[in-house]
């Protein structure tokens, strides 16, 4: 691919007639159980596929008139234009004038990307080879400790992008792992998540993996400076020293090479990392090793390889088949014009537990925005509150809100149609499966439908749906997609994971705001530094009464 110029003017699509004609259509009162009955053929309507992910939408509050109004919001704001910029290097984050160029990391050897004078797949390709040599070394045993013992488990410090993606994917394909290597993941700040973890850990066998793209990141590095002193106190106590424990204990990954080697990471265990990397896209680069050390590099490189085939989906589909395109336009639709301001992903399917926190972080980093890429602050809304849980639990936790609370929420439930085979797994596992999958479509079924659902007579059978009970009124009408995924395997969780940031550039496209930089994020950072250096003096606080108040209460009990 070659790169596209940069700067090119694009459309808003605030600004085209097809907003002001969604706007008046989100007025009218919508109700699933009337778009049902009126049109028998809706579900084929409104389903579409892509790889091993089905994507049903058809209880979404849209008809035609509505997806063609989304579909030409789209095309009025230059998604097709967007899309390519994204896919070819364009310096789409504005506010840091760079690329954002994680779906570079999934590209094949064969294919071809410059950005200036980088060779990009070049790159790429040599990052995941180092990737594999360190993960084999491990893997196979040849990397020693400092008391020349094997590793036995491997410790991933690092925080939101760093953290939140390797455990969500290690997690997801634990069953793929062929190694006895345990993977363990650290990132709160306050150390009560290591200090529990290397009171069962054997400083002799444990290699920890740094991951910080500044490497300067307070959380990681605190972490990290624990885990120094825990592997020298032990070293000590068997003459190790200080050199041997930094080369044999620690691997570091980050785009700050000259930090790494400050710290002491040895030069030939530090893994690169690029700007144009950002931190929630990062697990198909070097910040994957420890899913490729659970999983091997062979199945490191099938996520990668299902992730690449949904950028191709995404680059190719017409709109209407689109899958990233779909979800991201049905997700503007709900939280900008029907203004339903709450979202959750419920996974059915216990491998993706840590799914719906790796979305939370995906979504509402990137599209937590109120300005557009001029700067000028938008009169819309953007992103919804994003959470979730396995479906499971959450029946048993926050359903009741979505059922009969007071406020309206989409809802996204994902499952697996193929889990347990009867000629590998006992039939017992396979009926839990089954329950599971009922579950699931059970539960889309009654937030659509409400009391009509369980009623005897169709849907479209108003009446039947009345209950004298009030206290047992389900009033439905609560927009949900389903997604199917065929079966769990490392390439269809890669196209599932591309499949989201695909749909978090949509919206962004669409409300024109940048998605990959994180100013919140940083203010938050250089307040804490701040305060920090206050709390370890004496003087006077500088701050608002309110935290000047907490800060003498602290210093009064420590």
């Amino acid at each position: 691919m070659n790169k596209v110029p940069q700067g090119k003017a694009q459309s808003s699509a605030r600004d085209s007639e097809h907003w002001l004609q969604l706007k008046q259509l989100a007025e009218q009162k919508w109700s699933l159980s009337t778009l049902f009955a009126q049109d028998k053929t809706r579900t084929q309507r409104f389903s579409a596929q892509a790889g091993a992910i089905y994507m049903d939408y058809s209880k979404q509050c849209i008809d035609e008139t509505v997806l063609t109004s989304l579909l030409n919001l789209a095309d009025s704001g230059d998604l097709s234009t967007r899309i390519e910029a994204l896919l070819q290097g364009a310096m789409v984050n504005t506010s840091e004038e760079r690329a954002a160029l994680h779906t570079a990391l999934r590209l094949p050897a064969t294919a071809t990307l410059q950005v200036g004078t980088q060779d990009v797949v070049a790159d790429v390709h040599h990052s995941l080879a180092q990737v594999e040599r360190l993960s084999q070394r491990i893997r196979s045993g040849s990397w020693r400790g400092f008391s020349g013992k094997a590793i036995t488990d491997v410790v991933n410090i690092g925080v939101g992008g760093s953290d939140l993606g390797p455990l969500m994917a290690a997690t997801a394909l634990d069953e793929w792992a062929d190694t006895a290597i345990v993977v363990h993941f650290v990132s709160n700040m306050d150390g009560s998540q290591l200090d529990n973890l290397l009171k069962r850990l054997n400083a002799e066998t444990t290699l920890f993996i740094i991951s910080s793209k500044s490497f300067g990141t307070v959380d990681t590095l605190s972490n990290a400076k624990t885990a120094l002193s825990w592997l020298l106190t032990t070293a000590t106590l068997r003459a190790g020293t200080q050199d041997s424990v930094l080369r044999r204990h620690f691997i570091g990954i980050s785009a700050n090479s000259k930090k790494m080697s400050e710290w002491g990471i040895h030069p030939e265990h530090q893994l690169q990392l690029w700007d144009w990397v950002g931190g929630r896209f990062s697990l198909w680069s070097a910040i994957g090793l420890a899913i490729a050390i659970r999983i091997g590099m062979a199945q490191f490189r099938e996520l990668l390889a299902g992730a690449h085939s949904m950028d191709v989906h995404f680059a190719n589909a017409d709109f209407s088949d689109n899958l990233p395109v779909l979800l991201g336009l049905l997700a503007v639709w709900n939280s900008t014009f029907l203004h339903i301001h709450a979202h959750t992903v419920l996974p059915y399917d216990g491998r993706l537990g840590y799914l719906p926190s790796y979305l939370t972080q995906l979504e509402m980093e990137s599209n937590g925005k109120s300005v557009t890429h001029d700067g000028e602050r938008v009169d819309y809304d953007t992103c919804p509150i994003l959470w979730g849980e396995v479906g499971s639990n959450a029946q048993h936790a926050f359903y009741q809100l979505l059922h009969q609370g007071t406020q309206h929420v989409s809802c996204d439930f994902i499952a697996c149609v193929r889990h347990y085979s009867d000629e590998v797994q006992n039939a017992s596992l396979q009926q839990q499966h089954e329950l599971s999958l009922a579950n699931c479509l059970a539960q889309s079924r009654v937030l659509a439908f409400g009391n009509a659902a369980i009623a005897d007579t169709d849907i479209a059978n108003k009446a039947a749906a009345c209950d004298a009970d009030k206290y047992k009124n389900y009033r439905g009408n609560q927009p949900s997609t389903t997604l199917l995924i065929d079966e769990l395997t490392p390439h269809s969780l890669g196209a599932l994971i591309a499949l989201y940031e695909h749909k978090v550039y949509v919206m962004a496209s669409v409300w024109d705001i940048n998605p990959f930089d994180q100013w919140g994020v940083e203010m938050g950072k250089q307040m804490a530094e701040t305060v920090y250096h206050a709390l370890q003096q004496d003087g006077t606080n500088p701050f608002d009464t309110s935290t000047n108040q907490l800060l003498t209460h602290i210093r009064r009990l420590s």
